[in-house]
């Protein structure tokens, strides 16, 4: 029975490694994203004359939008596969050794900050083309975007209590 139970533990522990196709999907749907950001980019350098300032902000914006998003991207790809499949060779003192102090819960916070700049960058987005939307759209989106902010407070209250906790037990 010992032997069954151990082969059991085994098998979930090495199906950690099965995260390892959705960080490379991850990583290669990033590239896709890169070509699609120098497209934008491209776009924006052959328009930039002929745009008013109003349009040359919401391109900034949208590019600025798309860099968050990377950002996310990577953040996800890197912790995560830190946190739960291996520990990357090179961390220790080198470019990445900041990885180790990037835990579950620092990785939700730093997510949730991401959706929220997001987010605000979309509802800033948004409020530049006012006349494109209705009252009721824009009170939707603005909904939303409050909702996104208090989930980050909440999540970082979260951490922060749970911190605390483990303080006092040690």
């Amino acid at each position: 029975m010992k032997k069954l139970e151990l082969a059991i533990e085994a098998i979930i522990l090495a199906s950690r490694w099965l995260l390892v196709v959705f960080y490379l999907g991850l990583a290669l749907a990033l590239a896709l994203y890169a070509l699609s950001f120098a497209g934008k980019l491209y776009e924006f350098f052959t328009k930039l004359f002929v745009l008013a300032d109003t349009d040359t902000i919401l391109k900034m914006l949208a590019l600025i939008d798309a860099a968050l998003v990377a950002s996310l991207v990577v953040m996800v790809i890197i912790s995560g596969y830190e946190n739960f499949v291996s520990r990357f060779d090179k961390a220790e003192g080198g470019e990445i050794a900041w990885l180790g102090k990037l835990d579950a819960g620092s990785l939700k916070i730093k997510v949730a900050s991401t959706i929220v700049a997001i987010s605000s960058i979309h509802l800033l987005q948004v409020f530049l083309n006012i006349q494109q939307y209705t009252d009721s759209r824009l009170m939707w989106l603005t909904i939303m975007h409050m909702a996104f902010v208090v989930s980050a407070l909440l999540l970082a209250y979260i951490d922060r209590i749970m911190g605390s906790s483990k303080k006092n037990d040690e």
